[in-house]
């Protein structure tokens, strides 16, 4: 099996006895008629229940062990690995009123209808490690797991039926799991059927996706799971990186396909997936360095993209153009204006009003007024600029439709813009379209309050220089849309 990417060191749940040497199993002796057995307790056998005080000592005595042993099990047989580097198959001894109390698999086994008589049973798809750790587990209540050993063990103890030791692997990973090791732990979560364990490794993605997308463990996950990322709403990537790691997705897929890695192929294997990438996302000159010259898309595709990305109206693409998102919480959005009027002229100026606010938020958008006229279209792009550095923090080229009410219209950026607490910044609309409200009797602080965070408190300046009218008492801007 892969490396998961946890520690080398192992983990023991408390409780649980440490095997000699680490984890895993103990070395089998010197190989006898009856192939290696598994080393067996080697304590006095006369009036040994004597030495154990409770039922839990009596049986543990029992695990492993030849005395009263009544089954044995086979591993390994016929396959590399462990068994083929300790010199064969491993019989590990067993008892069946044990395995029967403790899993309705080995119950039906032992004494279902078609029970088994036979003193000796193969077990071929099953780790010897993983398998001694069921019985561990069975005999003592006594949880051995370590990074080498808890895929395997999971499989056991999914396969014979055994939750509450499947409950302590699922808790071994979900405590190592990282960024870097999070897709491979999907992929399992996905085979097992483990939806908790599942649901924590995309919420790791989320937060820290470029950390994941960059391990190693990324290139090999299926198309499913691949297809499954690309679909969230959540991810915190910029869409051109994501592209990126897509590619590679893709080269090694065609590698393992044992298909040329040609523009062609890679197209082939993405299959589905190509269609959830958000080119639309992308800024013209991200597209125009990556994906258009990537020979993935086809002529057409190019163009349409590029005639999406350059002219008004927006011709309509086959692709997703609704902005990931990876915060958390409830929408806030505050207000600046007490009234709204009629009559706000535009001619290419940008409205623009400074703004500083006491702590870290996102803001992921603005609300604008709309036509006097009635229902119209608007062209518009909106910036966030921080102010002394005069740095452009987040920018989109959209539009957005009104109804002729005085009612503001959400237009969003591609992705959440990151505010510092008492850093001054510059919200910046430029609206191309009909006469439109505006508002007045405008706010120099505004204060948003909810009952589980703290106020957020805005701060407004007028912006110098042209803003085409709007200050802090009149104009453009009435709401910014964020989370804290």
């Amino acid at each position: 099996m892969a490396s998961l990417g946890l520690p080398a060191t192992g983990e023991q749940v408390p409780g649980a006895e440490a095997e000699p040497g680490g984890l895993g199993p103990p070395p089998p002796p010197p190989p006898s008629s009856l192939g290696p057995l598994l080393p067996l307790q080697r304590e006095p056998l006369y009036n040994w229940q004597a030495t154990k005080a409770s039922l839990k000592e009596r049986f543990a005595f029992l695990f492993n062990s030849e005395l009263l042993s009544d089954v044995r099990f086979v591993l390994g047989k016929g396959r590399g690995g462990a068994a083929a580097a300790a010199g064969g198959p491993q019989r590990i001894p067993a008892h069946r009123f044990v395995l029967a109390a403790g899993s309705a698999v080995f119950d039906a086994m032992f004494n279902g209808g078609m029970a088994t008589t036979s003193a000796e049973i193969e077990l071929p798809d099953v780790e010897p490690a993983a398998f001694l750790a069921l019985l561990r587990f069975l005999y003592s209540d006594e949880v051995q797991i370590g990074p080498e050993t808890v895929m395997t063990t999971l499989y056991t103890a999914k396969k014979y039926a055994v939750p509450a030791l499947e409950a302590h692997c699922v808790e071994f990973l979900t405590k190592h799991l990282r960024a870097d090791n999070a897709f491979m732990l999907l992929t399992q979560a996905r085979l097992f059927d483990e939806p908790q364990l599942a649901s924590l490794c995309l919420d790791t993605i989320d937060k820290s996706t470029m950390d994941a997308i960059s391990a190693e463990g990324f290139t090999d996950i299926d198309i499913d799971t691949l297809c499954a990322v690309l679909e969230r709403d959540t991810l915190s990537i910029r869409e051109s990186r994501l592209f990126g790691a897509v590619v590679r997705w893709a080269e090694a897929e065609c590698q393992r396909q044992q298909l040329p890695v040609t523009f062609g192929n890679k197209q082939k294997v993405l299959g589905k997936a190509l269609s959830l990438i958000r080119f639309p996302l992308m800024t013209i000159e991200e597209f125009a360095a990556g994906p258009a010259q990537s020979g993935i898309l086809s002529d057409r595709e190019v163009v349409n993209l590029f005639l999406h990305f350059t002219v008004n109206p927006k011709p309509r693409v086959e692709y997703i153009d609704r902005p990931r998102c990876c915060l958390r919480g409830k929408e806030c959005c505050i207000n600046r204006f007490q009234q709204v009027e009629s009559r706000w002229g535009y001619s290419g100026t940008s409205d623009r009003i400074r703004f500083t606010v006491n702590r870290r938020i996102s803001i992921v958008g603005f609300g604008l007024y709309g036509s006097i006229h009635g229902p119209t279209d608007y062209q518009v792009n909106i910036q966030i600029i921080e102010y002394e550095k005069k740095q452009t923090l987040g920018q989109n080229d959209t539009g957005f439709s009104c109804d002729g009410t005085a009612n503001t219209f959400r237009v969003m950026f591609k992705e959440p813009v990151e505010i510092l607490p008492n850093v001054c910044y510059t919200a910046c609309a430029t609206l191309k379209g009909p006469d439109s409200h505006y508002g007045t009797k405008g706010l120099k602080k505004v204060v948003h309050e909810t009952p589980t965070a703290s106020k957020t408190v805005f701060f407004f300046f007028s912006s110098p220089g042209n803003n085409n009218g709007t200050s802090i008492e009149d104009g453009q801007i009435p709401e910014i849309i964020f989370y804290t």
